[in-house]
């Protein structure tokens, strides 16, 4: 285990069971690499320990961050203590990550030196990804473990999570909420690209059944009863055997065409109803989210709607469910529509507005834009330097 030397810096040691160059890295290994690379390394040294895949190095320097590997989702709780055992007269601050994977730092972390780092509850995730009893066990456990960390300072990512963690006994002047942001610069007006003539709209995502692609297609036909030529696109690694367990038997149902955009299929070849574009590069990704009417997000939680910031960025409002981490990303329906119940028949409502209300429709692509616009990474630095100011200076 690596022994580290004392130094003039403040020195950070954050704990994550994925890191960055994960396979299965999503929103929340982003956030937490875009806040701790733009940290102002002139003053804090930061480790990041976390598991290992086979193959990888169990040490590396990546963006200013050094990162640390060891075992696997249960044995990193162990390598954890033992790190800090050994090195805590050095170590100034531990950040736990809470996602889904807990390390336990009130049990064996001086409070002075914890942080607690949560994006999202997981609550009615349980019921979409475990079955009864262990949807029931995980929704208990979560509430038992968030009571260890309640007298420590909190970093989270929307005022949604803030709001439930103060509700279970958190101090609001402890938490600091620290956006999500985009990677490239907004694009000018100019920029925006033409809109598909048929009225096009496009999910954002992996495939997983609390992110409610299931209920996009559902809408899609309903909304296809009215407007025929309606489309939906989805942009995400394609999880086959959730297509053909969830998606086409509602395929199956309404008459809908599935089509795989295939790498060397030209675009003038695609007739279907539903497109699926599979894993697509950055600037496609873009171009896409520009080219759709409205970018679809009918998830039931989420740290930040990290696609419905994009979407706004190159011209493209979202509709959204009023769900925790999703109603903020839409400024609470002024930058996008907000539906008014999660369900099919509410996000089939608010895509018939797209089509049928040029009017609002116009000013809702305005609004989204300026108000994604804002949410830059360059700006979470910043944020984090001051948070940890704060907790320097109050001494928690």
């Amino acid at each position: 285990m690596k022994q580290i030397k004392k130094s003039t810096k403040t020195t950070i040691l954050a704990l994550s069971w994925r890191d960055i160059t994960s396979p299965n890295a999503g929103g929340a290994e982003v956030h937490t690499h875009q806040m701790l690379s733009r940290a102002d390394q002139t003053k804090y040294r930061i480790y990041h320990l976390a598991t290992r895949r086979e193959g990888q190095p169990e040490s590396e320097v990546i963006d200013g961050i050094t990162y640390l590997r060891h075992g696997n989702a249960l044995t990193v709780i162990l390598a954890a203590m033992q790190f800090y055992q050994k090195n805590k007269d050095n170590i100034d601050f531990v950040i736990d990550q809470c996602n889904t994977h807990r390390f336990f730092t009130p049990l064996w972390v001086a409070p002075q030196k914890r942080i607690f780092y949560i994006h999202q509850l997981t609550k009615e995730i349980w019921d979409y990804s475990a079955k009864f009893p262990l949807s029931k066990m995980g929704k208990l456990l979560e509430e038992s473990f968030l009571r260890l960390n309640r007298n420590d300072p909190v970093i989270t990512v929307s005022e949604s999570t803030r709001d439930e963690l103060v509700s279970r006994g958190y101090y609001l002047d402890k938490i600091k909420v620290i956006h999500n942001g985009v990677f490239f610069t907004p694009w000018k007006r100019e920029q925006w690209c033409e809109k598909e003539k048929a009225p096009t709209f496009i999910y954002a995502g992996r495939y997983s059944p609390y992110k409610g692609i299931n209920v996009a297609v559902n809408a899609l036909a309903k909304i296809k009863k009215t407007y025929p030529n309606a489309k939906l696109w989805i942009i995400g690694k394609k999880d086959q055997e959730y297509v053909n367990n969830n998606l086409m038997p509602i395929c199956e149902k309404y008459s809908l065409i599935w089509e795989d955009v295939q790498d060397n299929r030209l675009e003038s070849g695609i007739k279907g109803d539903i497109i699926s574009w599979g894993y697509v590069s950055e600037e496609k990704k873009l171009e896409l989210l520009s080219r759709a009417w409205a970018l679809v997000f009918p998830s039931i939680r989420e740290g930040w709607g990290i696609p419905i910031t994009e979407a706004g960025c190159v011209g493209t409002p979202s509709i959204a469910f009023d769900s925790p981490g999703i109603r903020e990303a839409v400024n609470y329906g002024n930058a996008g529509y907000l539906c008014t119940k999660n369900t099919v028949n509410a996000l089939m409502e608010e895509m018939g507005m797209v089509i049928s209300d040029k009017m609002v429709y116009s000013s809702k692509r305005e609004n989204a834009y300026q108000f994604s616009s804002q949410f830059r990474w360059d700006k979470i630095g910043n944020e984090f330097d001051a948070f940890l100011e704060g907790v320097n200076q109050c001494h928690y």
